[in-house]
């Protein structure tokens, strides 16, 4: 005898039980199909059988009067698709009681819908249908239903529907809405788009049988993907009912971005006082942009707007463009320390996708703004990007013509400021073009010799530079300083070898300018001085100037032996000596009175001060010398699975460089520049080291002297400058898991934690640490784990400097960062550092943070110093019920500067 859960003896001896809607109309259709399906005749839809027709005789033909056409339209087919049915353990068919069973991982599938349940019974003479769960050996139920249409997916414990009156009870429904998962202990279908549910708890826990947090109600009203619509609700965390209660709630549910208010966070601050912060508005303009309207208002009058909009089209460009402005207010009106300023920052990043237009590029990164802004904004506490002192900015649109020979034309514009001078660097815009190589003589094939290979370019340069101040920024006075030049550039050049194993590239270079303005040099007899002067208009110059380079490439290896732990060294060196040559031009050179007596003289030019230089007044006659260095180990690999020697680099580098000028009269040798770096621990460890080498000796004032060090007593070379750079870095995954801090980068800091971690109050939903919302359960590190939960980043810098015999160590710092795994849910990081020079601890940032699983908490502390905060954020990371939080933290406080 079969047993039956309780809840299907009930159907099965109940039958005046009012029955109410299921929740979709095709899951009707799904079970009236199956019912038609099992009642139709047989033979039903098969084509009759026409008796066979001979061809009939042309003339015996008869008139046949057709039918008329019925007016009455015919039923549709009730079958559009395929039906199928199975069960693990058996499907019974009781025509006497007319009901068919399938037990046992029973499932049914109609076109998109698809019904799995331990149990589904058919009763086709009462038009019901149920589905629910069965036990197993132990007495535990199984095998839960699940009906699934499209992407809506219903999990209850039973269901009882009448699929003539399209009305069903369910019960414990589980279903999702969004990033909602609510469980209802019976749950009502009043037509296609509205359901009511008794004994409600909806939340944002993946578990919606076990959350850690969810609201009760006893009343829902749910219109799926629009809304959910409750009675008197109260907040449950960790199954236990709180305080936090409403007499009705509203939850918006969408698929799709809408707009809607952002509420603010509370806040204050000793000098500026209450504040409300990060409130606004959200547009969800349209699928491909949206606008965020957010703003903080203090009460001693200080207040800040922010303008943040993200757009995309898919395989053609994406970005996002922030507008940051801020009313300062310091203390009080009447106060000493009272001050009052405003502040604004502009980001724009763009880049378009390869796709659209091989042949063309936009892309732009601005950050340009205040440059003060990352030092005195009241909302965003970005420490990477406040201790960089420059604020940079490009873009740029490229072309490329698909011409004999090629054609590329660039325009482009950038911004480069100094946030401690407050100077501002722009180009408005570069303008560039450039013609490939044309070669003279010889065929597109193989070009060997001098003459095959001799070839041209033409390349054009030219820019609108701008030099000015933060405060003068896009006023009149920035654009009438501005300087236009253009420099036109068309080098000859050919190569060919040497005695069969050295490169050889001479090469002339024509070269010319234009100038929109001039500088006039004269004495002015009411200043009694020389005075310079801008003379506006078009003038040029030009100049030529020959090269030469010869190189080779030499090959040594040192082997000890296939039975050695280190079987060889190989040594590959590049040594290379190249010859320059410009004449001299001094006929661009004027002549001008020095004095009231008219005394003249000749040592300056017009072009002098311009963006592409000057010409010279003296020739240039100078050679020049270079090695290059690298060194690798073959080494036995200590896997004897593997047979092959496995290659370590020993040094990456190790250069040497320095000219002789034949054209001067004394100190003909620069000093020398020595540098080299390698790779230790497996890759991690990346150390560089450089020196300068000055062969002259100096006096007590620190002059050059025309006398080589060794002849004044000293030593070959005396070092004049080194640095030494060390950094260390380990990772638990791969170098493409390495989380960098996109927000600082963008900002203009480092994309790595040395300077800490940018914290921006706008956007309390994302992890200290990293971007995932969640882990997967097998990449979770714990203690009893092999995953190592550390990553760490050293660096370490030191420079040296004795220019003029001060011996001194100019800097000398370390700093680090570490992210620490304490267990799968607790995380902690650390970023500080010690200046040996200045005897300070640097800047020094903790963070702290704990998964909840469906909400996240964590503290952010910068113990020391003068911009000392913390700031505690408990929140559900869910973006539907992000309101739901408590965030305190305190700010900086600053004196505007």
């Amino acid at each position: 005898m079969i047993k039956f859960a309780p809840d299907l003896e009930v159907f099965l001896l109940s039958t005046k039980i009012a029955l109410i809607p299921l929740r979709t109309n095709l899951f009707y259709f799904v079970l009236s199909v199956v019912l038609f399906t099992i009642t139709l005749p047989k033979g039903y839809g098969q084509a009759a059988q026409k008796p066979a027709v001979g061809k009939p005789d042309s003339d015996k033909l008869e008139r046949v009067q057709l039918p008329k056409k019925d007016s009455i339209k015919p039923k549709k087919v009730a079958l559009e698709s395929k039906i199928k049915r199975k069960a693990k353990d058996y499907e019974e068919i009781d025509q006497q009681n007319k009901r068919i069973t399938l037990y046992n991982e029973a499932e049914v599938y109609y076109e998109d819908v698809e019904l799995k349940s331990g149990i589904i019974v058919i009763d086709y003479q009462k038009k019901e249908v149920y589905a629910g769960r069965i036990k197993d050996s132990t007495g535990k139920y199984i095998q839960r239903p699940t009906f699934k249409q499209g992407g809506n997916v219903v999990e209850p414990d039973s269901i009882r529907f009448n699929y003539e009156t399209k009305k069903a009870k369910v019960w414990n429904s589980r279903t999702e809405q969004g990033e909602m998962h609510i469980k209802a202990a019976l749950s009502k279908r009043e037509n296609d788009s509205t359901y009511f549910m008794k004994n409600t708890r909806f939340t944002t826990a993946e578990d919606v049988d076990n959350p850690e947090y969810y609201f009760q109600t006893n009343r829902v009203k749910l219109v799926p993907k629009k809304k959910i619509i409750t009675g008197f609700t109260y907040m449950v965390i960790a199954d236990v009912p709180t305080p936090l209660s409403l007499p009705f709630a509203f939850f918006p549910i969408t698929t799709t971005n809408r707009s809607g208010i952002i509420a603010p966070t509370y806040n204050d601050s000793r000098q500026r006082g209450f504040a409300l912060q990060n409130g606004g508005y959200y547009f969800a303009l349209s699928d491909h942009y949206d606008l965020a309207v957010l703003g903080d208002y203090y009460t001693n009058g200080s207040y800040a707007l922010r303008f943040d909009t993200h757009y995309a089209n898919r395989y053609k460009f994406s970005g996002n463009f922030n507008f940051r402005y801020e009313n300062l207010i310091n203390s009080e009106r009447g106060y000493p320390d009272y001050s009052k300023s405003t502040i604004y920052n502009i980001q724009w990043s763009h880049a378009r996708d390869s796709k659209a237009n091989p042949s063309a590029r936009f892309s732009a990164s601005v950050n340009l703004g205040s440059s003060t802004y990352y030092q005195q904004s009241l909302n965003q506490i970005n420490t990477g990007a406040r201790l960089n002192n420059t604020l940079n900015s490009s873009v740029s649109f490229s072309k490329t013509f698909a011409t004999v020979p090629q054609i590329n034309l660039s325009l482009s514009a950038t911004h480069s400021q100094n946030t401690q001078t407050k100077e501002i660097n722009m180009t408005l815009p570069t303008l560039q073009a450039s013609v490939d190589r044309i070669y003279l003589f010889g065929n597109s094939g193989s070009r060997r010799g001098a003459i095959n290979n001799l070839n041209l370019q033409y390349n054009l340069r030219g820019e609108n530079r701008i030099n000015t101040v933060d405060s003068l920024f896009f006023k009149p006075k920035m654009f009438q300083d501005a300087n236009i030049g253009f420099q036109h550039s068309i080098p000859l050049s050919t190569n060919f070898k040497l005695l069969k194993y050295f490169s050889v590239s001479p090469s002339l270079t024509y070269q010319e300018v234009w100038y929109f303005k001039t500088l006039h040099r004269g004495f002015d007899e009411i200043q009694n001085k020389v005075v310079d002067s801008q003379v506006r208009g078009v003038d040029a110059f030009r100049t030529y100037s020959f090269s030469s380079s010869v190189g080779t490439t030499i090959y040594g290896t040192f082997s000890f032996g296939n039975d050695k732990k280190i079987q060889a060294i190989r040594h590959v060196m590049r040594p290379s000596a190249s010859w320059s040559y410009t004449p001299s031009f001094d006929q661009y050179y004027d002549t001008y009175a020095t004095d009231a007596s008219g005394k003249m003289r000749k040592d300056y030019t017009r072009f002098e001060g311009g963006m592409f230089g000057a010409p010279g007044n003296s020739y240039s006659n100078s050679l020049g010398f270079s090695m290059s260095n690298t060194f690798e180990a073959k080494v036995r690999d200590e896997d004897p699975k593997k047979t092959e020697p496995k290659k370590v680099m020993l040094l990456n580098n190790l250069n040497l460089s320095t000219s002789y000028n034949l054209a001067a009269d004394s100190l003909r040798w620069s000093p020398m520049r020595v540098s080299t770096g390698t790779l230790l621990f497996k890759q991690k460890m990346n150390i560089n080291v450089a020196a300068t080498l000055d062969p002259y000796a100096i006096n007590r004032n620190g002059t050059r002297l025309d006398k080589f060090n060794i002849d004044n007593g000293g030593s070959l070379f005396r070092m004049t400058s080194a640095n030494l750079t060390m950094n260390y870095t380990v990772t638990p995954g791969s170098d493409s898991d390495k989380k960098k801090d996109t927000q600082t980068g963008q900002n203009g800091g480092r994309p790595d934690d040395l300077f800490g971690r940018a914290t921006d109050l706008g956007d309390n939903q994302k992890s200290l640490f990293d971007d995932k919302a969640k882990t997967d359960s097998k990449d979770v590190p714990a203690f009893y784990s092999h995953h190592f939960p550390v990553s760490l980043t050293l660096a370490y810098s030191v420079t040296y400097s004795n220019n003029n015999r001060e011996n001194k160590v100019t800097s000398n710092s370390i700093m680090a960062t570490t992210n620490i795994d304490l267990s799968s849910k607790w995380k902690v990081g650390i970023s500080s550092g010690y200046d040996f020079a200045n005897k300070g601890v640097t800047y020094t940032q903790l963070r702290f943070e704990r998964d909840l699983l469906s909400w996240r908490m964590s503290l952010n502390w910068v113990p020391i110093g003068d911009y000392a905060n913390w700031g505690f954020f408990i929140g559900i990371k869910s973006g539907v019920l992000s309101d739901i939080k408590w965030d305190k933290r305190s700010l900086p406080d600053k004196v505007i500067r």
